[in-house]
């Protein structure tokens, strides 16, 4: 549980882990609903890009991972996720992109010490994804076709159990993404609203 780590921030802060394969919408609605509901956005991926910058040995572990389509260890994600909410200081967070796995939802729980409020979750067909993905074009080593289709195979195999352990908990907000942005922001900004209200 929460207990003194929760205290000691003046308070445990919401946390909606956004979830959906890759070019399902989740940056686009994101920055929708920071701009409405005032929540402060992370995306797990530009943490990860911008550690990969550093120069560090650690960011080129983390860039040599991320071009092979691979999954980071957890232990790094979540760390930098902390340190990026308490630099916000924020008390309602969408985090894009993590958990990707059951074990960064595990490591999460370990180091924060404490569970989501629930999950936003993107579902759109893989070849609309594709599609986005390779007209995008924002310089992305990751955005070939070779490597989006490793990304939608490794989302299915090891993203998905996240999904479904959340949605068994009645904890996901299910979105169909295969329709126009303010379609889908109609529908969800009312849900995230009732799901982690504003202090």
């Amino acid at each position: 549980m929460a207990g003194a780590a929760a205290e000691e921030q003046g308070g445990q802060p919401a946390v909606v882990f956004v979830l959906g394969g890759p070019g399902s919408g989740k940056g686009t609605q994101c920055s929708r609903l920071v701009e409405s509901l005032g929540f402060c956005h992370l995306s797990a991926g530009d943490l990860l890009r911008t550690h990969m910058k550093s120069g560090s040995p650690d960011g080129q572990m983390v860039a040599d991972m991320i071009k092979q389509g691979q999954i980071v260890p957890s232990e790094v994600t979540v760390n930098l996720l902390k340190d990026a909410m308490a630099a916000d200081g924020g008390a309602r967070f969408l985090i894009d992109g993590f958990p990707r796995n059951m074990e960064n939802r595990d490591s999460f729980g370990t180091v924060m010490g404490y569970d989501c409020s629930g999950v936003l979750f993107f579902d759109c067909p893989e070849a609309v994804m594709e599609r986005r993905l390779l007209s995008r074009n924002e310089g992305r080593t990751d955005d070939n076709i070779e490597t989006i289709k490793r990304r939608f195979k490794v989302f299915v195999e090891q993203s998905m159990p996240v999904v479904d352990h959340y949605k068994e908990l009645g904890k996901v907000i299910w979105a169909d993404s295969d329709r126009s942005p303010d379609e889908i922001f109609a529908e969800i900004a009312p849900q995230v609203e009732k799901l982690v209200p504003a202090a």
